[in-house]
């Protein structure tokens, strides 16, 4: 119940974060596709999104290691070994998740003319970055636990793993069925 006290009110200090920049792929599946070229005021609005979207995902990462921090306790010693293999596992992280965002905004374009063969594309692409994300995982886990041990380890995991899923959620929750419309 004490990990649940510190735990809910700074998850919940994420989730209305999460929910804006998602929400914007949904409204860009439901917009018909222009014919022509995409005109300068379009241009410039894909950019302004693109750039909040990418200061949305450095506050996240920043609040996600906040609350990694505050439930992982960890001693000064512990800290000092802990935090540079998170960095680690962070950036990665986000290198991964650029192919997520990448995939979402193929989703997004190709929302109104899905076909078979588009659907199969974005399935696959999906499902290795769930993959992908869950080797990394598995990988920082052993990192981890080498440097300060299971225990501490299995809690790192447990957090990372509830952050991720809220995270999932949040994104999935945003995004349109595919055949709802198309």
């Amino acid at each position: 119940m004490k990990f649940l006290n510190r735990v809910l009110p700074a998850t919940l200090l994420v989730l209305p974060v999460l929910v804006a920049a998602p929400g914007w792929a949904q409204n860009a599946a439901s917009t018909p596709p222009k014919k022509a070229a995409a005109s300068p005021q379009a241009s410039a609005r894909q950019q302004n999104i693109d750039e909040y979207i990418k200061l949305m995902r450095a506050d996240v990462r920043q609040q996600k290691a906040e609350m990694m921090g505050s439930v992982m306790a960890l001693s000064a010693a512990d800290a000092a070994k802990f935090w540079p293999i998170y960095n680690e596992y962070d950036a990665e992280l986000t290198k991964l998740n650029d192919q997520r965002v990448a995939n979402i905004k193929d989703y997004a374009s190709s929302y109104n003319q899905m076909t078979d063969e588009k659907a199969d594309e974005l399935i696959k692409n999906a499902m290795a970055y769930q993959n992908q994300r869950s080797e990394l995982l598995a990988k920082t886990y052993d990192k981890v636990k080498e440097a300060v041990g299971a225990i501490t380890a299995a809690r790192f995991v447990q957090v990372e793993h509830q952050l991720l899923l809220i995270i999932d959620l949040q994104i999935a929750s945003q995004l349109p069925v595919v055949g709802e419309g198309s």
